[in-house]
């Protein structure tokens, strides 16, 4: 159960909402300045420059002071030898947009594929950073200078075995600093600046880009393109990585998006692969979120599948539409089996924490051999929101010489340092690398039982264990009414989002949800995705009218319909469906209407009988009197929900009718309802085939069984052939007697026909008798 709050509201003055209005002059201003005011920005000036980019000074590249100088006369050199220069890129969104930047910027001076080449390390083979063979490779092409982008501050070793081959590095990077300084010709990364530095935050994708600023400045009469047309990449790499956009980091991002919106309209676009791209995901590139949502999974997804993402750089910057146009269906299609991966690999963590008591677990580590470690990371930073843990997860395999290392990523939430709890455990590691909110490590897997262990002790003994749980924190509070374009501008002043600067998240309170209804995303090919999206519509007593929503990776069964709840979402403007949406975020009943009757719940104990050494006895209870279930509760409401479900169905399906039916089929009930329970629990997806032979049920009773879950507590859904099967938190009333007559009618019917077919499977015998 995630715990929320709302942002404290200190008085905006008039004036102030006043200023905000003069960017949104058909709106009130209110809300957008409540949201400001909330976020630090208190006087005119400083509103100004947060809005509008012109208004703001950026940082000259002057800043990263010698290291700067160093590479920039090392690439001059360079160019006027004729020397080889390798960009050595990264994989991820803010690697390849680096790697792009660095391919286009630079190759105004070298040209490109004879004086400059690029080498991205393949995701799911290589790891992060420099390794020996790809520097081998470099060293046998010709290379003098390696420009690394997005990677390399940590990689001392790899540097001087570059060094030894004759190759001169130069490192631009944001992540982690090394202890001591790297034996390279620069090394540009803004962690040397102070925190309040205005390029402090930059991702790597915009120190490349500072690079290449540089470069032009020195040599202002070589290039041909104009710099600012690098820009759209470096806003896709800013807002897709884990960066707080402040500072520079916002105003290259909002000059970015500017250059993005240009590629969507044929008249202006020079990049026909960005083109398509925003095509296929339906966006117009005029928001943050076209690249949150729609470009920057993509890019990913190339890797996450792949393992090579180096054609995403050609997919990047090419001018070739005929071959754009065949790299962007290859990366449509990368996202699409990355979404169906994701959310399976994501029902296996979740089944795994059902064996794991989370009230003594700070940090989640796990570990499977049959996990793709292309999507850990995205699944971890799921995990980790939900649970609100920092979360680990490893896949494990054998390497050449038979050691087996498990590798993956980690992400954190709630503000925790994960970086730092990792450094503490890195006796235990072969590598690990990253910033505080995302990081990346593998192991030997014989020491990971040690590291779980270390990581968690390491937390308890300096960290606050009050950051455990799922934290939503609402900026506003608003009513049905208020949504639409109004306050979608007002919100929208403080674009672009990302750390730092999140969605501005929307509580509304007693409000009802209609019209609910969900599909399975399709692919480019009409080809079911098992990625789930169920779509709705909102209302409440501020209004006649209803607001449409969506609310990603869940069923509609998990939606409470004619109930009123309280739910956060996110404001957002739908440009295929070309509508105001909300996507949801969190719901909860309203407590008044979500309770049941207390008096059948005994008295508020939880006795713990994992201790063999405790006997029945010692309780005066019988085992009737017992609720037992299989994991830890995370809270009293689950074990509530749990206790009611239990009683309910004992009450209605434990059949001491005395009827003359045929015993056998009362028991074929029984182990219909105990493995629907089980289903339940485990989210596990069955078809009916397997329903059917599973338990011995034909057509008829199964249909007849499935009405009886109705009435007693269940809920299920049926995509195609799979069965999913859920219980609900309201249990009916209804008298279900009758049902249960006909059930056993019709199953001790079909065990004649069966006992009669005896060799044929009961499925195949229904089928016949049909």
């Amino acid at each position: 159960m995630s715990q929320w709050q709302l942002v404290s509201n200190s008085p905006v003055p008039q004036w102030f909402i006043d200023a905000v209005r003069e960017y949104t002059p058909n709106s009130s201003g209110k809300y957008g300045a409540q949201l400001l005011w909330q976020r630090g920005i208190a006087d005119r000036e400083t509103l100004a420059a947060f809005i509008n980019p012109e208004c703001y000074q950026p940082s000259s590249t002057v800043a990263f002071g010698e290291e700067m100088s160093q590479a920039i006369a090392r690439l001059v050199l360079a160019y006027e030898k004729g020397e080889k220069v390798s960009i050595w890129g990264d994989f991820d969104a803010d690697g390849v947009t680096s790697t792009s930047v660095l391919w286009e910027g630079l190759g105004q001076f070298f040209p490109q594929n004879i004086q400059l080449d690029y080498y991205i390390p393949n995701r799911l083979t290589e790891s992060h950073g420099l390794n020996y063979a790809g520097i081998a490779q470099l060293a046998a092409s010709g290379t003098k200078l390696i420009v690394t982008c997005d990677t390399g501050s940590t990689n001392l070793e790899e540097i001087v075995y570059a060094g030894n081959l004759g190759i001169d590095v130069t490192v631009t990077d944001h992540h982690t600093l090394p202890e001591s300084r790297p034996p390279v010709v620069g090394i540009i990364n803004p962690r040397y600046l102070s925190e309040d530095h205005p390029l402090y935050h930059l991702s790597g994708v915009a120190v490349a880009y500072k690079l290449v600023e540089a470069l032009y400045q020195a040599l202002p009469e070589i290039p041909q393109q104009p710099l600012e047309y690098l820009l759209d990449l470096v806003a896709i790499g800013l807002v897709a990585d884990l960066v707080s956009l402040q500072g520079d980091c916002r105003y290259l991002a909002q000059q970015g998006i500017k250059q993005l919106k240009k590629q969507a309209d044929p008249r202006t676009a020079n990049r026909p692969g960005v083109t398509r791209l925003l095509e296929l995901c339906r966006r117009n590139g005029d928001r943050p979120t076209d690249i949150s949502f729609g470009l920057g999974p993509r890019i990913n997804a190339v890797s996450r599948i792949h393992g090579d993402a180096s054609f995403c750089v050609e997919l990047l910057t090419s001018r070739d539409s005929k071959r754009c146009h065949e790299l962007a269906s290859e990366t449509e299609l990368a996202n699409t089996r990355r979404k169906s991966l994701q959310k399976d690999t994501a029902n296996q963590v979740k089944k795994k924490l059902q064996r794991i008591d989370l009230s003594t677990t700070s940090v989640i580590v796990l570990e499977d051999s049959g996990w793709q470690g292309g999507v850990l990371g995205l699944v971890a930073g799921q995990i980790a929101q939900e649970y609100g843990r920092p979360t680990i997860l490893l896949s494990s395999s054998e390497d050449e010489k038979g050691i087996i290392y498990a590798r993956g990523s980690a992400r954190s939430v709630n503000n925790i340092d994960l970086y730092q709890l990792m450094k503490s455990q890195e006796h235990l590691l072969h590598r690990f690398g990253g910033h505080p909110f995302a990081a990346g490590l593998s192991l030997k897997l014989e020491n990971l039982p040690l590291f779980q262990e270390g990581i968690n002790q390491q937390f308890n003994q300096q960290l606050d264990v009050t950051k455990i749980g799922a934290n939503i924190e609402a900026d506003l509070l608003v009513t049905v009414a208020d949504l639409g374009q109004c306050l979608f501008r007002e919100l929208s002043l403080i674009e672009p989002c990302g750390m730092g600067n999140p969605v501005p998240k929307l509580l509304i309170k007693n409000c009802l949800f209609k019209n609910v209804w969900n599909s399975n995303i399709k692919d480019k090919q009409g080809k079911k995705v098992q990625y789930i999206k169920t779509t709705f519509n909102l209302s409440d007593q501020s209004c006649d009218r209803i607001f449409p929503g969506v609310w990603w990776g869940h069923y509609k069964d998990e939606v409470p319909q004619d109930i009123s709840c309280d739910v956060i979402v996110e404001l957002d403007f739908n440009s295929y469906a070309k509508q105001y949406e909300v996507r949801l975020i969190a719901l909860r009943p309203n407590s008044e209407e979500f309770s049941f009757n207390h008096s059948q719940v005994p008295e508020d104990t939880i006795i713990d009988r994992r201790d063999s050494s405790l006997d029945d006895k010692d309780f005066n209870l019988d085992d009737s009197q017992f609720m037992i279930i299989d994991r830890c509760p995370l809270t009293w409401t689950e074990i509530q929900q749990q206790y009611r479900n239990a009683i309910a169905c004992e009450q209605k399906l434990v059949l001491n009718y005395h009827r003359p039916e045929s015993v056998q089929a009362q028991e074929v009930l029984r182990q219909f309802i105990t493995t629907v329970k089980e289903l339940a629990v485990t989210e596990e997806l069955i078809t009916k085939e397997q329903l059917q032979d599973r338990i011995g049920l034909g057509d008829r009773s199964l249909n007849l069984g499935l009405q009886i879950l109705e009435k007693v507590g269940f809920s299920w859904y049926q995509d195609e052939e799979d069965y999913k099967f859920k219980q609900e938190f309201l249990i009916s009333n209804i008298e279900i007697d009758r049902d249960i007559n006909l059930f056993l009618l019709a199953a001790t019917e079909e065990q004649f026909q069966r006992e009669y077919f005896y060799r044929v499977p009961l499925s195949i015998i229904t089928k016949q008798l049909v």
